[in-house]
């Protein structure tokens, strides 16, 4: 495949690289031996400004088992805390290491990483975008259905990072996407990402619906899927935010909505009892741990695909 310099966002992906990306996850996933040193003596800086749970033990583990080392450096054990350059750091890391993954609050962070450094820089979350969750849950539902091309996600809840990845990642593999969230603007998605997503979804035939009914919204989807409404750093404003997404939990109504083949996902940590109840996230529809581990899967594939020789 044509390589990309950095993966920093879906957008920056061609229909055919993300399916490259894919197919090379599962063949990791089936025959993981195949790959277990095509990394070897390399090294990953993970820089966390966000603390996580599914992205630093599924990118440690990705480099291990493909034969290369990770360096966990939380915003504490590196100058970037302290008021370093961004450019000074890109620039002094590119000299250590082959590859740096960062988790950060702002989207700049990573773009500065890459735009200075002079190695491959992975965006594990940023409060813009989180794209290695979506490769996952693209991975997990292909995985289920045989297929992306023709089938309907809709994402129910804040217009926050995973709202515009999913709005992305369907608009590059020929799903149509539905985004329901609440009627006030400061739950809605980003303009620019609005726009270039419907690009996208026009130039496959697929559709992007932005909408704030959640029964109609929801109809006729294969997939369903949420977030927190609180995220990390939102915590001062958790009482007015559930007040805010009243009327928006995932329920088995929701699920019969979209249809008795539906699915349901979810990136974790999830909030049972707020944005999903136990009976969908602990049901049948749940495809939430396949969905965590194919985090593993889908960044093994981003890692080879920017870092092997």
């Amino acid at each position: 495949m044509a390589r990309q310099p950095h993966f920093l966002s879906i957008n920056d992906y061609s229909p055919k690289q993300i399916k490259q990306l894919l197919d090379i996850a599962d063949e990791m996933k089936q025959h993981p031996k195949r790959f277990n040193k095509s990394l070897k003596g390399q090294v990953l800086a993970m820089i966390f400004e966000k603390s996580s749970t599914r992205t630093r033990m599924s990118f440690e583990t990705g480099m291990y088992q493909l034969g290369g080392i990770a360096q966990f450096l939380s915003s504490r054990d590196i100058q970037i805390g302290r008021g370093e350059p961004i450019y000074d750091t890109a620039r002094v890391m590119s000299r250590f290491v082959q590859g740096i993954m960062a988790r950060t609050f702002a989207h700049q962070t990573v773009t500065d990483l890459a735009k200075y450094g002079s190695i491959p820089v992975i965006n594990g979350l940023t409060d813009l975008e989180h794209p290695c969750q979506i490769m996952a849950d693209l991975q997990t539902v292909r995985e289920h259905f045989g297929k992306l091309s023709g089938l309907k996600l809709t994402y129910i809840g804040d217009g926050n990072n995973m709202a515009h990845s999913y709005m992305q990642g369907t608009g590059k593999t020929g799903m149509d996407c539905t985004i329901i969230t609440p009627k006030d603007v400061k739950y809605s998605c980003n303009a620019a990402i609005v726009e270039a997503a419907l690009e996208d979804h026009a130039a496959q035939g697929t559709t992007l619906t932005i909408t704030d009914n959640v029964m109609e919204g929801v109809a006729g989807s294969h997939v369903v899927a949420t977030d927190t409404w609180v995220s990390m750093g939102m915590e001062e404003e958790k009482a007015e935010r559930i007040a805010a997404f009243k009327g928006f939990t995932v329920d088995n109504a929701v699920m019969e909505a979209a249809g008795k083949d539906a699915i349901f996902i979810h990136c974790l940590p999830a909030y049972r009892g707020y944005e999903v109840l136990e009976e969908v996230i602990d049901g049948p529809r749940s495809l939430i741990y396949d969905e965590a581990e194919n985090r593993l899967h889908a960044q093994k594939a981003i890692m080879y695909s920017l870092m092997a020789k």
